[in-house]
């Protein structure tokens, strides 16, 4: 399905090298001050040809909001935003139309609906996330408006190079409380805060490209001032959300919050989260954070983190050995403009499906909180 969200609901449209791609982002509260300058930054984050790290191709990315909102202000209804592809070559693709790409969606698309986009991935394709970037843009103001939540991805591994991101270790805490997407960015464009770490990840994604390869990595991601009571029990829970939200991203393969697979080894003695009352905040808190801000499937009012999988990007340049449609065996050598490693720029993409993740629970928390002051 091309919908995500309850009442903070986003529908995205658009394939690779169609005329434009978008969104329409409906239960967005009236009343709230938007324009095209708060949604750009994030899609400029996202846009392709930033740097030799990613794909050549080069799109503008500029958003024009169509609907839902006059004179600057959001008018409840649904907002429609159209970003143009302006740099489009089908024809890149036409020598591959005998091959299901290995590791890409042609093969499972052409089984599903019988047909395929003829250039590009189609939906399969990066470029849909441009409508979840933009769709984001608008739920993190929300949120920050609302209770000042703030969302910060960062690059903690590429191929074998791997940040610590030890969720026992104090000082990887410390980097939750304090890392800022203006840290982030002034990394470069491989978006990783380690400074003795990021030029080898450069280095690293250079060697595969160099090779007509790919490589892949991981981005973390923090949530900051999460209100609590967010997530719907059972299945619904705010973690089993975010994992729903981060595995429907191109190229993700693996997902895991707080202690994660850590976790397993350390006894419950050690693993569980000891409450203590904040006096300044008055309320209560944990001393330890290892189920990542989340308990039950509810938030706690801790950080939320969380890591994302990206796995080596499927479409090379590099000669594969596989089999045409027909069964027949060839050799396919992929054309087009593509990245050597998506994970840099999967960074506003995270951020963007985790507002809308907390966004619509917001929303859904705030309609129960509202209906039992009316019943009491």
């Amino acid at each position: 399905m091309s919908t995500f969200g309850y009442i903070f609901r986003v529908t995205t449209y658009g394939e690779s090298h169609c005329k434009s791609v978008g969104c329409i982002v409906d239960g967005v509260p009236p009343g709230m001050t938007l324009t095209e300058e708060d949604i750009q930054p994030q899609l400029t984050r996202r846009r392709p040809g930033q740097s030799k790290l990613s794909t050549p191709r080069n799109e503008k990315d500029k958003v024009e909001i169509q609907s839902g909102v006059e004179f600057k202000k959001t008018l409840g209804t649904p907002i429609a935003m159209l970003i143009r592809n302006e740099d489009q070559r089908p024809h890149d693709y036409s020598d591959m139309d005998n091959f299901p790409r290995p590791s890409h969606a042609d093969y499972t698309y052409l089984e599903k609906y019988n047909l395929k986009a003829s250039s590009g991935g189609g939906r399969a394709s990066a470029r849909e996330t441009i409508g979840r970037v933009a769709a984001g843009a608008i739920a993190e103001k929300f949120l920050a408006q609302v209770s000042n939540v703030q969302i910060v991805g960062f690059v903690t591994q590429i191929g074998s190079i791997k940040m610590n991101r030890d969720p026992f270790d104090p000082s990887f805490h410390h980097l939750l409380n304090t890392i800022t997407r203006e840290k982030v960015d002034s990394a470069g464009p491989i978006r990783c805060p380690d400074p003795n770490l990021a030029g080898g990840m450069v280095k690293e994604i250079e060697k595969y490209r160099g090779n007509q390869d790919s490589i892949g990595g991981v981005v973390t991601c923090v949530v900051r001032n999460v209100p609590t009571g967010l997530g719907e029990p059972c299945f619904d829970k705010l973690e089993a959300l975010l994992a729903h939200a981060m595995l429907s991203i191109p190229a993700s393969k693996g997902f895991e919050i707080g202690s994660g697979f850590e976790g397993v080894s350390v006894p419950g003695s050690k693993h569980n989260d000891p409450f203590y009352f904040d006096e300044e905040k008055q309320k209560l808190r944990t001393k330890t954070n290892h189920s990542g801000g989340i308990q039950g499937g509810i938030s706690n009012g801790e950080n939320i983190y969380f890591s994302v999988a990206f796995k080596s990007v499927a479409t090379i340049s590099q000669e594969q050995e596989t089999a045409d449609y027909d069964g027949k065996p060839g050799v396919l050598a992929a054309k087009g403009r593509h990245d050597p490693a998506v994970t840099p720029r999967a960074i506003p993409i995270v951020e963007a499906m985790t507002a809308l993740v907390l966004a619509d629970a917001l929303l859904i928390q705030k309609s129960r909180d509202f209906a039992k002051s009316v019943t009491h």
